[in-house]
Order: structure tokens, then C-alpha cells, then sequence
């Protein structure tokens, strides 16, 4: 390729832009934890139909998947120091990377919710008639009977999501963060080879992409396929059966 590539400096760049990969993989870590909490707590608003709530959290769902990432990034970083101003919290000399942890995280939640919400909405109802006819709460209900069957629905697509949600971090260096593609950039005007940089942050999140889809696949596959016959009967029977849950699955038939 001549002067256009050389793979001399692939080799010198790589460890240099590996050493990013810290950041970018924490980006991905707090992102998927606020977006995890926070999406269901907005699945769960719209599931319940809770009055305001539930129109709220439809408001904000449609802003999420309606509108680019890096618009979410900059109304986050210029507006949230902004409002909170007004109210005396200055958080103006925050770490930039708080910043794109918000953004991020407020970003997954709008596309976990929804995941969440069909998963959730994906169990027959006659399990939680049968949960509450022996005197589960709600809580005791969601927690025994609905998250462990809507979470084996919605793995792959969450599996999906946070891949998404790794290639979206190559916009983090929009706000000067030294991630990935912040230091492919920094290194191309060090040594003004560009190229070789973004084929080598190309190399990486692809390499990234497949080891999570890998994981998830095999994630899926053992919660899928019960081991031992004591499983088996857990996973075809969430609840432990009694006469009051046979009669109300009965009828639900």
C-alpha cells in the first residue's frame, strides 16, 4: 500500500490506542447499569399504567429513540450544569466522563424500557393471577415470578442493545474524552497517520462486538437448557404449584 498504509505503524499504534479501551469499556459498564435500573422503572410505569407516569415515561422514550445520541450528549453536558445553576450546584468542573455516564445511561434506559416492557408483557397472565392467589405482593410477584421469565426473553435483545451501545461510544470524544476514537485522533495528528489509527479502533470493536454477542449467546443457552431434572421442573414451573395456582391456570385455559 505504500505511503497511503503502513503496517509498521499498526503495530506501533495498536498498544497506544488499546490503552483507551479502559474507558470505552466503562462508558459501556455505567451505561448499562443506570440504563438497566432506570428502564425498568419505566417498563414497569407503562406495564402498571400508573396515571402521568406512564404518559411521562412514553414521552421520554420517544424523545430517546427519536433523537441522535450526540444531541442526548450535548443537551446533557451544556443544559444539565445550566438547570442545576439556577437551583446553586455548580457541577460545571465535573469529570467529562460523569457526563457521558449520564447520557449514556439515560439512553440505554430508553431502549432497555422497552425491551423490558414486551418481555414482561410476553408472560402469561395466568402466572400472575396464580402469584397472587396464594398471597404474593406485587413485589414478590415481579421478583419470583415475572423477572425471571421475562429475563430469558429479553436477553437477546439486550445482548443486541449493549453492542449498539458499544458503537455508539465512538462519539464520547465529542466532549474531549480520551476514549477510542479520541486517541486514534490524538495519535493521527501526533504522527499524522490516520488511517492505520482507525483501522486499528475498526480491529477492536469488531474483536468487542463478537466477544459479547459470544457471551450473550452462551449466557442464553444456559438458562435456556436446565442441566439437571430438578431445573428442568424449575424452569417449565416458576412457582412452586398448590391447589390455588392449578385451579386459576385451569380457568385461565
Amino acid at each position: 500500500m505504500g505511503e497511503f498504509f503502513k503496517w509498521e505503524y499498526v503495530v506501533t499504534l495498536f498498544p497506544k490506542v488499546l490503552s483507551a479501551l479502559p474507558t470505552t469499556l466503562l462508558i459501556v459498564l455505567f451505561a448499562t447499569l443506570i440504563g438497566s435500573f432506570l428502564g425498568f422503572i419505566l417498563a414497569y410505569f407503562r406495564i402498571e399504567r400508573i396515571p402521568v407516569l406512564h404518559q411521562l415515561s412514553a414521552i421520554y422514550v420517544s424523545f430517546i429513540r427519536g433523537t441522535p445520541i450526540l444531541v442526548q450528549m450535548f443537551i446533557v453536558f451544556y443544559g444539565l450544569p445550566a438547570v442545576l445553576a439556577t437551583i446553586g450546584l455548580d457541577i460545571s468542573m465535573w469529570n467529562k466522563l460523569i457526563f457521558l455516564y449520564i447520557t449514556y445511561g439515560l439512553n440505554t434506559a430508553g431502549y432497555f424500557s422497552e425491551i423490558f416492557r414486551s418481555a414482561l408483557s410476553s408472560v402469561p397472565a395466568s402466572q400472575y393471577e396464580a402469584a397472587a392467589s396464594i398471597g404474593m405482593t406485587k413485589w414478590q410477584i415481579y421478583r419470583r415470578t415475572l423477572i425471571p421469565q421475562a429475563g430469558r426473553i429479553a436477553l437477546p435483545n439486550i445482548g443486541v442493545a449493549i453492542v449498539n451501545l458499544l458503537q455508539n461510544t465512538s462519539l464520547a470524544f465529542t466532549l474531549g474524552v480520551m476514549d477510542i476514537i479520541g486517541k486514534v485522533q490524538t495519535l493521527g495528528a501526533l504522527y499524522y497517520r490516520v488511517l492505520e489509527g482507525y483501522f486499528i479502533a475498526a480491529v477492536i470493536f469488531i474483536i468487542l462486538s463478537m466477544v459479547l454477542e459470544k457471551a450473550f449467546d452462551l449466557l442464553e443457552k444456559r438458562i435456556n437448557t436446565p442441566k439437571t431434572r430438578k431445573q428442568r421442573q424449575t424452569a417449565l414451573l416458576p412457582l412452586k404449584r398448590t391447589e390455588a395456582v392449578f385451579t386459576v391456570e385451569k380457568r385461565a385455559k
